[in-house]
């Protein structure tokens, strides 16, 4: 097994932090309307999809950090160039900084089009994408302590969601969940994989590992952060599935927000407005994170500097989002992404352990350090 990757002290964080990085990672865009790909599948147990899809989180982040503890402080791109070589490796690794675009893309785009539906319609989309686009440049040049405020402070800001969702409560009908277990198990399971594009997130851990100064507590702070994530997410699904019907569910392309139209404040009477104008701040560390996961990843490639890295990376960002406009051709990227997403971060782990672990038999048969 290779060295160490060498870390500059300065850049390094506490593992209690990793706490707020998953789960402003997890939360983003994809709340505003994961119900309805759930429930178009799994029905009335849309519930049960989201718990195994957590379950399956917690298992791929416990097989991550297996592969970590394999070696002393390296993260996933130094493991595929060991494990694969150079070339191969370099391959593999291209297409995980490929994922990290994707993942920036379709946020980018997924937040463009609510911007553009429900608040400013007549507001060009390519400048919506460039002020986007313009904000991460500057969170992202402040480096990774600079990220990680951001993810801290997108943490406590997010919980206003549950709170205000509360206020529904009393139009609610506990009947349009049951009866239970009224899926079969296929649908449960089908519904657990479209979730995948909204959970996306946890699989940062790979990058971030060699940056955490206590090593030993890192998983339980992520496992932790996943829980968390997941309480947010049932507990945004048992309001709006006792809320709509199941027809409405299924018709709702936005069921959050949809939600969040019905409540009134008497100091405040577009909730929905001020919270997407507000969710900027949310989907921010979703952006910096997964832009500073390929940059990791491209310096492995070719050497660069952050600035420069970020200003072609947003080049590239904002010319790919032109062809892509109608909700029809959104949608259609969302499922490719999340079918990307299911076999690199569920399927491509499971796999690297098993490789990395067969050579470090090998290493050991030989007399080498594993």
């Amino acid at each position: 097994m290779k060295k160490a990757l060498q870390v500059n002290p300065t850049q390094m964080f506490n593992a209690p932090l990793l706490l707020f990085i998953i789960c402003a990672a997890q939360i983003g865009v994809g709340v505003h309307g994961f119900q309805s790909f759930i429930y178009e599948h799994a029905k009335k147990d849309a519930w049960i999809s989201i718990i195994i899809s957590f379950l399956a989180a917690h298992i791929i982040v416990f097989i991550i950090f297996k592969i970590l503890q394999l070696y002393d402080s390296n993260d996933i791109y130094g493991i595929n160039l060991d494990l694969f070589g150079k070339y191969f490796g370099n391959f593999v690794n291209l297409a995980l900084i490929t994922y990290c675009g994707l993942a920036y893309f379709v946020i980018i785009k997924n937040y463009r089009e609510v911007i553009n539906t429900w608040v400013f319609p007549d507001l060009s989309p390519a400048f919506i994408t460039a002020i986007l686009l313009i904000i991460v440049i500057y969170a992202f040049t402040g480096g990774l302590r600079v990220i990680i405020g951001i993810c801290f402070f997108s943490f406590f800001l997010s919980l206003f969601i549950p709170i205000i969702l509360l206020f529904p409560i009393e139009y609610s009908r506990i009947n349009y969940l049951l009866p239970i277990l009224d899926s079969d198990f296929i649908s449960i399971l089908k519904g657990a994989y479209y979730m995948t594009f909204t959970i996306v997130g946890f699989e940062i851990i790979g990058t971030l590992y060699p940056f955490v100064k206590e090593k030993k507590k890192a998983q339980k702070y992520v496992h932790f952060a996943l829980f968390l994530t997941l309480m947010f997410y049932l507990f945004i699904m048992f309001i709006t599935s006792t809320f709509f019907s199941g027809e409405q569910l299924e018709r709702t392309i936005w069921a959050t927000l949809s939600l969040l139209s019905i409540i009134r404040l008497p100091f405040l009477e577009r909730v929905e407005i001020i919270t997407i104008c507000f969710w900027m701040i949310i989907i921010l560390p979703n952006l910096c994170l997964y832009a500073w996961s390929a940059y990791r990843g491209f310096i492995r490639i070719i050497d660069i500097t952050e600035k420069k890295f970020i200003l072609i990376f947003s080049l590239l960002i904002f010319i790919a989002a032109f062809p892509l406009q109608t909700r029809i051709q959104i949608e259609k990227f969302n499922n490719f992404f999340g079918s990307v997403a299911f076999y690199l971060i569920f399927v491509y782990p499971l796999f690297l352990y098993f490789i990395a672990l067969i050579k470090k038999k090998m290493f050991r048969k030989k007399g080498g350090k594993g």
